[in-house]
């Protein structure tokens, strides 16, 4: 079935202004209507949006009936409650200062933004700062003066309310939003959802090469889903889509996350889901969270930048060499190795720059790292990651040839992987949820210990689906569709 763009209104006459639709109800028509299986995106534009309004039973029903709505009831909600604080400004954006200085401070100033833009271009950076956080199609922000400036007011507007020069920009902003609702589709087949797989073209290690993204396409297609690459740029079209699966590597501090939590905000399904993300990107909580549960891991010990430290003690407790990381890491960046005291303060002196927390870790030494692939607690591919040359970890930053950045690989069935390799990574993601993981095991003389949990873990075409081909991507593909069905 295709996504289709639904116009709910309060009065049909409120849409004389623009192009004839066929795409507009009144919100009596939509309440009114019995539940269809067509997965709608709705533009709820009704003008009362509050509690218990006809406007608010639109949104609240749409959300029952698993369609995406704009806004939302939870953003409904929080315009509501917008009285309740005061939202300051930040002197970051110098184009909304500037613009502000130019106003009268003894008068409100009033903006109208629609769908993530303004009436004024230069305040574009603004708008889609506050669409982001209050997704609705039209919004007031009331700014006032009292020692500096503040958003006094921020509502949802309807559109009686515009004149005809705001009327002519809400039509515009309207058809860059979604241009499904005013031009006839391209012709393609019809498929029951729209994922989005997120990914940078730039990125300088990419979780999934150029041939691996599109595979992952070719295999949405035939679990009846149209696959898309995104970018960082598509934050405003995310609700476009029914599906989000982040193929970039993630951290808390960017926008991957931000993705991630718009996305399942708005009732899509995610890979990687934030908390997957918010446990797997910080190496302390997932010590704590392995510990808790006697999952085996190195010895650690937290390095706190504004505690004393004995390194003398620490290193004699871990012996030497000692790892030192810092929380955040990925692909060995942030991972030193000390061979002594000497090296030990002077490499943690250096990661302190970047983190008041590190971990101190005894060093397991292996020829590989076992890599088992993990979706929905099901093992799906497993690989052997070699040590870089001449180097004690997989990925040798150091390294001024491009081959000797990272080591070989093999990849390996799962039925010749040891099955305590196997149960200790399923152990260990059954903590973090039923999301697509990549767990770093070493195999050491007392058994399995886990290095890492990767929550964005790589899929490159010719390593980790050496042997299953095309399955892998279908096999991931298929698990998309099925959370998409139990929705």
């Amino acid at each position: 079935m295709q996504n289709s763009a639904l116009i709910i209104l309060d009065d049909i006459t409120d849409w004389q202004p623009y192009y004839p639709s066929q795409s507009t109800i009144t919100a009596s028509e939509y309440l009114l209507q019995q539940p269809s299986k067509t997965r709608t995106q709705l533009l709820n534009l009704c003008g009362d949006l509050s509690y218990l309004s006809t406007g608010y039973y639109v949104s609240l029903l749409a959300e029952a009936r698993g369609q995406r709505v704009l806004p939302s009831v939870a953003t409904i909600t929080d315009l509501t409650n917008f009285s309740h604080y005061q939202l300051l400004l930040t002197n970051t954006d110098k184009q909304l200062s500037k613009f502000l200085a130019s106003t009268d401070q003894n008068e409100p100033v009033s903006v109208l933004i629609c769908f993530g833009q303004a009436e004024q271009p230069q305040l574009s950076h603004f708008a889609r700062q506050i669409f982001d956080r209050y997704p609705c199609p039209v919004l007031w922000v009331e700014f006032a003066y009292q020692g500096r400036w503040f958003i006094n007011n921020l509502r949802a507007g309807g559109l009686p309310e515009l004149d005809d020069e705001q009327q002519t920009f809400f039509g515009n902003s309207l058809d860059t939003f979604s241009k499904r609702v005013w031009r006839k589709a391209r012709a393609r087949k019809e498929y029951r959802y729209d994922l989005a797989i997120l990914h940078d073209p730039d990125e300088h290690i990419p979780t999934s090469d150029k041939r691996a993204l599109q595979r992952f396409v070719k295999a949405a297609k035939d679990a009846d889903i149209e696959a898309e690459l995104i970018t960082a740029d598509d934050f405003n079209r995310l609700l476009e889509f029914d599906a989000l699966f982040i193929r970039e590597t993630t951290r808390i501090n960017h926008y991957t996350y931000h993705f991630a939590k718009k996305a399942e905000a708005n009732g899509l399904v995610v890979i990687d889901a934030p908390d997957a993300i918010l446990q797997c990107a910080n190496k302390v909580f997932l010590k704590e969270l392995l510990d808790k549960h006697n999952i085996p891991t190195p010895r650690t010990e937290l390095l706190l930048s504004q505690q004393p430290i004995d390194y003398h003690e620490i290193g004699g407790r871990l012996g030497y060499p000692v790892v030192l990381k810092i929380p955040d890491g990925s692909f060995s960046i942030g991972v030193e190795k000390a061979e002594n005291e000497a090296d030990f303060k002077k490499i943690a002196t250096e990661l302190f720059k970047k983190s008041t927390i590190l971990l101190a870790q005894e060093f397991v030494r292996t020829d590989f790292d076992w890599r088992i692939g993990v979706l929905n607690n099901r093992p799906i591919y497993a690989c052997k990651y070699l040590m870089a040359r001449n180097h004690w970890q997989i990925y040798n930053h150091a390294s001024a040839s491009s081959r000797g950045k990272s080591g070989g690989f093999e990849t390996v069935s799962l039925h010749q992987v040891p099955k305590e390799i196997v149960k200790t990574a399923l152990q260990a993601t059954r903590l973090i949820g039923d999301g697509l993981y990549g767990v770093d095991v070493k195999n050491t003389t007392n058994g399995p210990v886990i290095i890492e949990i990767n929550d964005n873990p790589s899929i490159d075409s010719g390593v980790e689906d050496l042997l299953l081909g095309d399955e892998l991507y279908h096999i991931i593909m298929r698990d998309f569709a099925r959370r998409l069905d139990e929705k």
